[in-house]
């Protein structure tokens, strides 16, 4: 039968309490250690609770890569089926082995782990897919959330993936998704852009490109530059809606969400400590003008009937497309005074 060890460490500030849960069958340790970014620590009062005893996945874990998210800050965050295959793998790669020895310790697992990140060169990565090709289960992690998803580990993937191995993904934590379901915003469509540059021109280039995307924004940026970024922010996206998401998961998650005009000139934002999140709303297109409508007709009239060119530029420029072919007919039948 499963269980679950949930473990209270009372941190003694303002009578708040931090849960860290880790799941085990009882011969597992019951003394597992919070695995907190801001280190705090505390009394530790275990409680025992039954959980599905369905959940162990039944029959041996299969040959292959499996990529496995870990919790971006708390422990409750890792899913059963990840501590199945942590469990049952022959190697587990990690971008910092300490930070991943110690989520296994919290969980009572002892594994091999070795370092791996794209930045390996050729013979590494060459001595890992020999592993996958002679049948070894390998799980990659990252220190926190999924890999991939700006964590190393795509050069991995494409690889094992070309020498024919199997690559299973493991969902779970995501900072850009917990962000995303917290701030607000809208959510039907979002672009996911990683990390900010570090300095201001490329940032601001980096702004403009995506500043007529009709989706949410989503950047990962540190504190130390989070007011420079966010006054680059407002100089391009104007007093757009946004939200500033640090710490997320952990005792002192916060949201602080409001137009660009007031976060950037927000105290509190100077510079904050911990991991952050800042999610912006969707921008809106600019009308294409009547000289840009006919430039975009003429072009496609060179190329299609005035009923396919006038579908074409409706779909490009978003413009009703009955309107469009009136226009079209209009051009075609008068090309040297719309060229004039």
């Amino acid at each position: 039968m499963a269980w679950c060890s949930i473990q209270r460490f009372a941190l003694g500030l303002e009578d708040r309490h931090k849960s860290v849960m880790t799941v085990a069958p009882p011969h597992w340790s019951d003394t597992a250690q919070a695995n907190s970014a801001s280190g705090d620590s505390g009394l530790l009062e275990t409680v025992a609770v039954e959980a599905p005893a369905a959940r162990r996945a039944p029959g041996p874990l299969a040959p292959g890569l499996y990529v496995v998210a870990t919790p971006i800050g708390n422990l409750r965050d890792l899913t059963f089926r990840a501590l199945d295959v942590l469990r049952d793998a022959d190697l587990v790669l990690a971008e910092d082995t300490r930070v991943t020895a110690k989520l296994l310790s919290a969980y009572g697992l002892s594994k091999r782990v070795e370092r791996y990140d794209d930045h390996a060169d050729d013979a590494v990565r060459d001595q890992v897919l020999a592993r996958l090709a002679q049948g070894a289960r390998i799980a990659l992690v990252s220190d926190a959330g999924t890999p991939l998803v700006s964590d190393p580990g795509y050069r991995l993937v494409e690889a094992a993936l070309a020498r024919g191995a199997t690559v299973t993904p493991l969902p779970g934590a995501s900072a850009a998704l917990a962000a995303l379901a917290g701030a607000g915003l809208p959510t039907d469509r979002f672009l996911f852009l990683g990390f900010t540059p570090p300095k201001s021109g490329a940032r601001r280039t980096m702004f403009e490109e995506v500043a007529g995307v009709r989706a949410t924004l989503i950047f990962y940026e540190t504190g130390p530059r989070l007011a420079d970024s966010l006054a680059d922010m407002l100089s391009v996206f104007g007093p757009r809606q946004a939200a500033v998401c640090r710490e997320l998961t952990k005792l002192y998650e916060t949201f602080v969400r409001g137009p660009l005009d007031v976060l950037a000139v927000d105290p509190a934002l100077a510079s904050p400590r911990g991991e952050i999140v800042v999610l912006v709303a969707p921008g809106r297109e600019a009308v294409a003008s009547a000289d840009d409508t006919d430039r975009a007709l003429i072009e496609a009239l060179m190329r299609l009937s005035p009923a396919d060119a006038s579908r074409e530029v409706a779909k490009a420029l978003g413009l009703p497309r009955r309107t469009l072919y009136q226009r079209a007919l209009t051009l075609r039948s008068a090309p040297l005074a719309a060229e004039g």
